[in-house]
């Protein structure tokens, strides 16, 4: 009997070992499934023959090789199906990559692999399916682009949530413009909705080695934001807000009392405010049906105003930049601030799309086309 219970013991700690909890964003697949069925099941053949496929790995080599393979197809094939169907929906490719990471949390391969070995696939997944292993510049274009969108967010609120940020990110990668006689072509990155990921420095191990080199000619940002679309000018350093992030965090401090962002463990550093560099003028001339606003209007401890010029904004400690006290906003200080701290003649800056109920795709298909007008606009000042 006892070695019976030891035996039980063994196994069940063996299983526990293998198995990792569901985070926040994975727990709620289920509610997503019996919201918008078609939505979960659009890569359902392809999750199941990854199942299939980790399930018999014999060893950790080999199950880097499959979900290095398998998340550059899913980003591929996420772009490849929202051309293809003309459906505007980047919620596909959000709960695809969630039922993917629920597969390497919950399923257990022919070897045991370390808490160590499953955050690096967790993080392959995630690098792959959110395009970071597809930046390559190909067509020899005169002018290299690259733009980052987001996941949908605050999820609880509304579980149907799509994002015109992510929809241009798809439909843009890999895109070639070209605007009297100049061309460019577009490189995209998805964006994960946590504020630990911004903590832990994703978005200077994805723009430095651009900075560095100075080797694209324009960084654009984009997320979703009011009822027009707003180049913020004057991104703040500082969280303002008490939403939570998709993993249902709330690091945002408040209006009263902003918090300053980590970088790997410590304060971030940089200026309370920082400047979009972007060609304004040029963009606003993108014809659509939304208005194209230069806005400067930002909230320090003491006023919220339009500021006319950087140098209004000295001693000021930022309680909102122009894009508020998200990661909309972050995203762009962030940005800006790398570029500045590397000496970059990079343009960057950050565009705020209008916003969107749920999911409208005729609206979300205005809304990127516009944004490829704002992007072949600046062309000519690049």
């Amino acid at each position: 009997m006892i070695k019976v219970l030891l035996a039980t013991s063994l196994i069940a700690s063996s299983f526990a070992a293998l198995s990792s909890p569901l985070t926040v964003e994975e727990q709620r697949i289920n509610k997503a499934k019996t919201a918008m069925p078609k939505v979960l099941n659009a890569f359902s053949s392809q999750i199941t023959t990854f199942e299939q496929q980790f399930k018999s790995l014999n060893n950790f080599n080999d199950a880097k090789k499959l979900v290095k393979s398998y998340s550059f197809e899913l980003w591929q094939s996420a772009k490849q199906r929202i051309i293809k169907t003309n459906n505007y929906d980047d919620r596909e490719l959000y709960w695809a990559r969630l039922l993917s990471s629920k597969v390497i949390r919950s399923t257990s391969p022919n070897f045991s692999p370390s808490a160590a070995q499953l955050n690096t696939l967790l993080s392959m997944l995630e690098e792959g399916s959110r395009g970071r292993t597809d930046l390559a510049f190909s067509s020899g274009s005169n002018k290299k682009i690259i733009l980052t969108g987001f996941d949908p967010f605050l999820l609880d609120k509304n579980i149907n949530q799509s994002n015109p940020s992510g929809v241009a990110a798809l439909l843009l990668d890999g895109q070639i413009i070209n605007y009297n006689d100049v061309s460019a072509e577009i490189n995209t990155v998805m964006v994960p909705v946590r504020y630990e990921d911004f903590d832990q420095g994703i978005i200077e191990s994805l723009l430095a080695p651009y900075y560095a080199l100075n080797n694209v000619d324009m960084v654009v940002t984009v997320s979703m934001g009011r009822t027009e679309f707003d180049l913020e000018h004057f991104p703040g350093k500082r969280r303002s807000v008490t939403a939570p992030d998709n993993a249902n965090i709330v690091y945002g401090g408040t209006q009263t009392s902003p918090v300053i962002p980590k970088l790997n463990g410590r304060p971030l550093p940089g200026n309370e405010f920082v400047k979009f560099s972007l060609p304004l003028s040029y963009m606003q001339n993108a014809k659509g049906p939304y208005k194209v606003i230069d806005n400067r209007e930002v909230t320090t401890l003491d006023q919220t105003f339009k500021a006319p010029s950087y140098g209004a904004l000295k001693n000021s400690v930022a309680v909102n930049g122009g894009g508020g006290g998200y990661l909309s906003n972050e995203i762009s200080y962030r940005s800006i601030r790398l570029r500045d701290e590397l000496n970059s003649s990079i343009p960057t800056g950050h565009i705020h799309t209008p916003r969107i109920q749920q999911f409208e795709p005729e609206t979300e298909a205005k809304i990127v086309k516009q944004i490829k007008a704002m992007l072949e606009q600046s062309l000519v000042a690049l």
